[in-house]
């Protein structure tokens, strides 16, 4: 493995310019490392792989919907790595719970989309050993309509294409990680 490769962009950068969506945290703040009990159990590390508490305000008119994600863009791969993918979310929703991450904690309506583990839920961070510092990108997507028109048989990249042609408002809490 290369792990003097370079860093990836931001991916929300290359995707057309929405207004900001504000989003906070109780669980992580923005720009800084991510906390253990975020990290997945699993591949060597021993984290809680609890998703993060995440909170939201200022959807734009025509807001019916919710998607919130995690994505590596800094995995060693071609496509990043995909962490969670929660679709569905209503409209008069605004937080999430820490752990909410799971199908049981999931808010009514809602369901994941299965992450690049292969998990229906939250897994968290796990950067290859010795690799560099890692993004993970918490992302809310204020969405045009409450029905992407996916079940949770989607896989990862149509989800996120699917979401791209809906998304009117997105913030980003960015937190990092290595070994």
């Amino acid at each position: 493995m290369n792990l003097d490769r370079p860093v990836h962009p931001d991916p929300y950068s290359l995707l057309p310019a929405v207004p900001p969506l504000n989003v906070s945290s109780t669980s992580i703040q923005h720009d800084a490392r991510l906390p253990e009990e975020h990290v997945f159990d699993g591949w060597g590390l021993s984290g809680g792989n609890i998703s993060p508490q995440l909170s939201w305000s200022g959807a734009p008119e025509g807001t019916r919907g919710y998607a919130v994600t995690c994505f590596d863009p800094d995995a060693p791969t071609p496509s990043g790595f995909w962490h969670w993918l929660l679709v569905g979310i209503p409209a008069e929703v605004t937080a999430l719970e820490a752990g909410a991450g799971t199908p049981q904690k999931a808010p009514t309506g809602a369901f994941h989309v299965a992450n690049d583990f292969g998990g229906k839920k939250y897994d968290g961070a796990a950067p290859p050993a010795g690799d560099h510092d890692h993004r993970y990108l918490f992302a809310v997507h204020a969405l045009d309509t409450d029905d992407l028109g996916l079940d949770d048989t989607a896989s990862a990249a149509v989800t996120a294409f699917t979401m791209g042609g809906h998304t009117l408002a997105r913030g980003v809490i960015s937190a990092s990680y290595t070994t």
